[in-house]
């Protein structure tokens, strides 16, 4: 079978960034709307979410009308080599508590697999312009900057990890370092990959959450872990269920110090 050339990995790579850069003008109309108002306000973020995935769908009709997006209730998972072999997983707005109170820590992320196997991530922060992106197996880059994990960086008291919002329900911490949480598993990992902190530890998350920052992680050099020490596969949640296990991105060489720093509370 020919491949079409609008299957391109740079057309489908362009694609996205275009996608989701447009997804993100989309979300700042209400986000500047929503006033920073202290209490949740659910529907305001559940039309923005609609608004914004119906967006996205629209464009993937247009541009690649054969293409799967990621719906655990109604996945292909049948191999193949024709257009459906492509799967995007997006997920509209990453921090949602703070996309309602008017903080601009959150983002969307967008991510490409070819028979579920990761081909291109991408997390862009619109209040801020932050755009992290990856081809699995290249570069990590920030805009159109190379990043990275520091290789060399050990954990100590200079140390950042950033963190879930219940964490100390769960841990009694002897990390040496300081532990923040932003409020955004998305942009917790991002600034990960290009060496501002030097872990995160995840809760609640799902495939569709984390799709996206698994391939910008990897391609920095980090990797994920069970808090049992034991390597995480993403794929094993394709169903969409939650991941009950915490998890634990770092730098392979700083993996056990972290996990060494952290006592389960019973």
């Amino acid at each position: 079978m020919s491949q079409d050339p609008n299957h391109g990995l740079e057309n489908l790579m362009a694609f996205a960034i275009d996608a989701i850069r447009g997804a993100g003008q989309i979300a700042l109309e209400s986000f500047s709307r929503s006033g920073g108002v202290t209490k949740f306000d659910e529907n305001l973020v559940t039309r923005a979410e609609l608004q914004i995935s119906q967006d996205f769908q629209r464009r993937l009709d247009q541009s690649f009308p054969d293409h799967q997006l990621f719906d655990s209730r109604r996945l292909d998972t049948d191999y193949t080599h024709d257009s459906r072999r492509y799967l995007w997983i997006f997920d509209p707005i990453d921090g949602v508590d703070n996309y309602q109170a008017g903080i601009p820590i959150w983002g969307m992320s967008l991510a490409l697999f070819e028979n579920f196997w990761p081909v291109y991530g991408a997390f862009y922060m619109p209040a801020t312009g932050d755009l992290f992106h990856a081809q699995a197996g290249g570069q990590a880059l920030w805009g159109e900057r190379t990043i990275h994990i520091p290789d060399d960086r050990t954990i100590d008291d200079e140390s950042l990890m950033f963190t879930f919002s219940r964490f100390h329900r769960y841990y009694a911490s002897h990390f040496p370092g300081k532990i923040r949480n932003l409020g955004c598993t998305g942009a917790h990992l991002c600034y990960v990959a290009m060496g501002r902190a030097d872990v995160a530890v995840t809760a609640n998350e799902t495939f569709q959450d984390l799709a996206a920052t698994r391939v910008i992680v990897e391609a920095a050099g980090g990797r994920f872990y069970k808090t049992s020490g034991e390597k995480f596969y993403l794929n094993d949640y394709l169903n969409g269920e939650r991941i009950e296990e915490h998890l634990l991105i770092t730098a392979p060489g700083n993996c056990q110090a972290v996990l060494d720093s952290l006592e389960k509370r019973t």
